[in-house]
């Protein structure tokens, strides 16, 4: 497995081991055809543990970037400073689908023959920066206690309210003509929360034509890239987690703490922010490590206090 960033690896037990499992994150390459929920239960095997947990859920048509913890570091997933993401994607125009993407049925058809390349910007440049996105109606949103996605298999697609999304680029590279239909490979760089299938719909409607996702690949995940990704063959072979400490350094800024402070902050301790080489930045939690590095808890500044949000001592 390729390593997230510098330093040595944790190995974990192999598939069915039993005794001691290292905490830490593995940066799955999602295969196609797989739910995230298929993954961790792959991971589970390899890991020999049921404490593993997925950060952003990706849909089986997709592959790419997905985050697991094993261990201490589902603790971590919730805190996760990963409010941007990457994604490629091609978009095909002239045909829409109940599902917004290539695993559903096609509602509507028509020609995108004179789309032109730069009406096509035009309309893609429309849907990037803050935006308000109604999410795809075959979603994971839950309404009334129900999936959405079950009520829309059921013959009652749930009417969901749009929410505010940011899409800091969106790109198109390559225009590929068929007929009737356009594909447009694109880059997606947007906050957590966007929907791409839902970038392809509102495109194919700004167009007049229809769109839907044809390909979707997450290409990063906060500080997480696809280079440091391993596919479930490569894991199976080598099953290795980027230790907690580790992993925690590369997603939070660092504050560290002395022997004492270490101790408070273990116990649930509150230190004031005053006593600390508090690390600049926007806000978000930090990870708070020991004089000898290891991770003692993650802290959000409360009221000019260093509160701890999680702590990974015993």
């Amino acid at each position: 497995m390729t390593k997230a960033a510098g330093g040595s690896q944790a190995q974990g037990s192999g598939p069915g081991e039993q005794g001691s499992v290292a905490s830490g994150l593995v940066i799955v390459d999602k295969p196609q055809g797989l739910t995230s929920h298929d993954v961790v239960a792959r991971i589970r095997r390899l890991a020999g543990t049921r404490r593993v947990g997925h950060a952003g859920t990706l849909d089986p048509m997709a592959t790419g970037v997905l985050v697991i913890g094993v261990e201490k570091a589902t603790r971590l997933l919730g805190h996760l400073a990963l409010s941007e993401k990457e994604y490629s994607a091609t978009i095909r125009l002239g045909q829409a689908t109940d599902t917004d993407d290539a695993e559903g049925q096609v509602i509507a058809e028509t020609s995108a023959a004179e789309v032109s390349e730069a009406s096509l910007e035009a309309a893609v440049h429309a849907l990037t920066g803050e935006i308000e996105q109604v999410p795809p109606g075959y979603s994971a949103i839950k309404v009334s206690g129900k999936r959405a996605y079950r009520l829309a298999r059921e013959g009652a697609a749930p009417e969901l309210a749009p929410r505010a999304v940011t899409v800091t680029a969106f790109d198109v590279l390559a225009v590929r003509r068929a007929g009737d239909l356009l594909d447009a490979d694109v880059t997606v760089t947007c906050s957590s929360g966007t929907y791409i299938r839902a970038l392809a719909r509102d495109l194919g409607r700004a167009l007049g034509v229809g769109g839907h996702l044809t390909a979707l690949r997450r290409t990063r995940v906060g500080p997480y890239q696809i280079a440091a990704a391993a596919t479930l063959d490569q894991l199976a072979a080598t099953f290795a987690v980027i230790p907690l400490d580790e992993a925690a350094g590369v997603a939070f800024r660092p504050v560290h703490l002395t022997g004492d402070q270490a101790r408070s902050v273990a116990h649930g301790g509150r230190i004031a922010i005053g006593e600390l080489d508090w690390p600049g930045g926007p806000p978000g939690p930090v990870a708070a490590f020991a004089p000898d590095g290891s991770l003692i808890a993650l802290l959000t500044d409360q009221d000019g206090q260093a509160r701890p949000l999680a702590v990974f001592v015993p």
